[in-house]
């Protein structure tokens, strides 16, 4: 299975959700200048993680966007199911028991055992996608540094952003 280019996308969403200042909403027009992607690309991608409640939109002059949920609560899978929809690997277009039409018991046997060896692979797939929260990749990601909110649509430079995680790094004022 491989997945679309969207996800790193929506991840990327995410990550800058994530580390805004909760109380201000990250503009769409500055979500879409940092992919550097289509806009209306973008659009989709960020209404499948509204509709999947991953992220709320705030209407009006200084709306945009924000984590509709904690980072703990979001985890891999439910960003990969938001873009992709249920993760289904075989593809099951009923070929064996075209190829073994005439042998159609061990065909339909052979059909059960691909779909079971399949669904346990997606199952497994699954479960570490869960297992992996926005809240744990962000700790991978910083180590130890505590995640400095940012306000993204201001910050568009990215010295500054560094002097600020810098800062809170070294502990300056």
């Amino acid at each position: 299975m491989k997945l679309t280019r969207g996800i790193e996308q929506a991840v990327c969403i995410i990550a800058l959700l994530a580390t805004q200042d909760f109380t201000i909403p990250v503009g769409s027009e500055e979500i879409h200048k940092r992919l550097k992607g289509s806009l209306t690309y973008t659009k989709k991608i960020i209404r499948k993680l509204v509709v999947a409640k991953m992220v709320n939109s705030v209407s009006g002059n200084n709306g945009g966007f924000t984590l509709a949920k904690k980072t703990e609560e979001i985890n891999l899978l439910d960003i990969v199911e938001a873009l992709e929809g249920r993760i289904r690997t075989y593809p099951d277009t009923g070929l064996i028991d075209k190829v073994f039409e005439d042998k159609q018991v061990l065909a339909n046997q052979g059909t059960v055992v691909m779909r079971n060896a399949f669904a346990e692979a997606d199952m497994l797939y699954r479960e570490a996608l869960r297992g992996k929260t926005v809240s744990q990749l962000l700790g991978e990601t910083l180590g130890s540094r505590p995640i400095v909110p940012v306000n993204w649509n201001q910050d568009d430079r990215p010295d500054l952003l560094i002097r600020k995680v810098m800062k809170s790094i070294h502990g300056n004022d």
